[in-house]
């Protein structure tokens, strides 16, 4: 069925914020009745799946306010700098939350999170070749960020933990199975860095 079966006849803001914003349109379906979709357009993110030379992949377990709790995650953040390209943004995100640079930085997978109902984005690198931001150029956490626990953890441990529903946040299980399957099919699957989005 074509894409161009789903005509829009109105398109309102309900509300508009930093991060994303919330719209309601009117659609013609298939066969002539019209709908209303209710949807989030979102600035995007960018995702990293840090891998160290031991096998190790570094997580944050981070606060999330809607679930109540904090839970696993790659590190990761909005691409809401502008002009900042994808890659250069997961860079930055490794070293903000993890105080770590990568040497080598491949691209992973790209994934849209909730397409029910958001058009967020994602785009998840896989970051090797690890090394420590020095001590007088790390960053300063703030909010959510400043109790974000940093561990590492066996790449097939992390995926056992994802299989077991101890690792749920959607980006971070689709980064961990995509370098799980890249690394034991020897990296061939790896796309460059700034390979275009779909």
């Amino acid at each position: 069925m074509s894409d161009h079966a789903f005509e829009v006849r109105s398109h309102r803001e309900r509300f508009s914020g930093p991060l994303f914003s919330v719209f309601t349109d009117e659609v013609t379906m298939p066969g002539g009745s019209v709908a209303e979709r209710d949807y989030v357009r979102h600035v995007g993110a960018v995702g990293v799946v840090a891998l160290d030379d031991a096998g190790q992949v570094v997580l944050v377990r981070q606060y999330r306010h809607p679930l109540g709790r904090a839970i696993w995650e790659l590190p990761a953040g909005l691409i809401d700098k502008a002009g900042e390209e994808l890659p250069d943004a997961a860079r930055r995100e490794l070293a903000e939350e993890v105080d770590l640079l990568a040497g080598r930085l491949d691209l992973l997978v790209d994934m849209h999170t909730s397409p029910g109902y958001s058009d967020e984005r994602i785009r998840i690198f896989l970051a090797r070749e690890l090394s420590d931001v020095p001590p007088d150029r790390r960053h300063e956490r703030s909010g959510e960020e400043a109790t974000m626990q940093v561990h590492r953890f066996d790449l097939d441990d992390a995926v056992a933990m994802v299989l077991a529903g101890e690792i749920t946040n959607a980006a971070c299980v689709a980064g961990l199975l995509a370098a799980a399957r890249a690394r034991d099919t020897n990296w061939t699957p790896l796309r460059p860095p700034t390979a275009p989005l779909p």
